[in-house]
């Protein structure tokens, strides 16, 4: 652990910092979307269509909150200087919440419009194939545990922000086969289900080294100053607990849904022990007249 000073002791882990990159980029992405939406969108969609559903506005205000908070005060600063499992909760916003938001924010016609129909839709088209994606997210999510990228994170404003960027596009194409604005892409129920179910397989291995390993693994945390008196043990298991534990949750229950709604819709109905008081009304003589009435007789064909 680093050497207690008074300098140390005397750091407040809480005091505001400022961010103004941060709000730049949220006013930046709520103007774009805003100016695509009121601009763009009445030319892009045919008429007598919504240019973007509740649905969409819900998700967008629900993306944009949670980038605000990933990357802003007091998470962004306690992630950053304090404690890893701050920065393991920042990058599980960033990469598991934040990313299906986005793309369910995003209606069809305005990936159309960004991406056009060209190299960068083919490009993009190959990027979000389901193995490919999984395998190009894995591997980030690997590569920003390894002890000497952290440290050099932590260390420099730009490459931290930018590793940031690079969690964040990746996720959005690992989330496209599922949530995706473009139906093509998307993988079947049964699919989805397997896909997700895998992505929750590769963090297990950083997640356990995290709860086992013995003294700091990063040292850029293992500082004097701790926050909430947790020691670097229970900040790391806790860091691997909401790796593992909170990203497999988030997964299998998306899982769930997708079977039931798939596979199980219309067997409460089926099941229902209750009688239809139409279908199972008693056949009444008034019934059996109407339908004598409503039918034709038969007719003699033989010459």
């Amino acid at each position: 652990m680093a050497p207690v000073t008074q300098a140390s002791l005397d750091v407040d882990p809480w005091k505001f910092q400022w961010h103004p990159e941060v709000w730049v980029l949220v006013a930046f992405l709520t103007g774009a979307f805003v100016y695509m939406v009121r601009v763009i969108g009445p030319r892009a969609v045919p008429a007598g269509e919504p240019v973007v559903t509740r649905r969409n506005l819900y998700a967008f205000v629900g993306a944009m909150a949670m980038l605000w908070v990933a990357s802003d005060w007091p998470l962004h600063d306690i992630s950053e200087e304090y404690l890893y499992s701050a920065h393991m909760l920042q990058h599980m916003m960033l990469s598991y919440f934040l990313p299906p938001l986005a793309l369910l924010a995003t209606p069809p016609w305005l990936l159309r419009v960004l991406i056009g129909d060209g190299r960068l839709y083919r490009a993009t088209a190959f990027l979000a194939r389901p193995v490919v994606a999984g395998v190009l997210f894995n591997v980030v999510v690997m590569v920003t545990h390894i002890p000497l990228v952290v440290t050099a994170s932590v260390e420099s404003g730009p490459l931290h922000y930018s590793l940031h960027a690079a969690v964040v596009l990746l996720s959005l194409l690992m989330w496209m086969p599922v949530v995706g604005p473009i139906r093509e892409w998307h993988l079947g129920p049964l699919g989805k289900c397997i896909y997700l179910f895998l992505q929750s397989v590769v963090p297990t291995v950083p997640a356990a080294w995290l709860t086992f390993a013995d003294g700091a693994v990063y040292q850029s945390y293992d500082i004097p100053v701790r926050v909430f008196g947790w020691s670097v043990t229970v900040d790391q298991q806790l860091a691997g607990a909401i790796m593992k534990t909170g990203g497999s949750i988030f997964l299998w229950s998306i899982v769930v849904y997708i079977f039931f709604a798939r596979f199980a819709s219309g067997y409460g109905r089926s099941q229902d022990y209750r009688r239809d008081p139409v279908a199972d009304r008693p056949l009444t003589t008034a019934d059996v007249e109407r339908e004598f009435a409503s039918s034709h007789a038969p007719t003699d064909r033989r010459p």
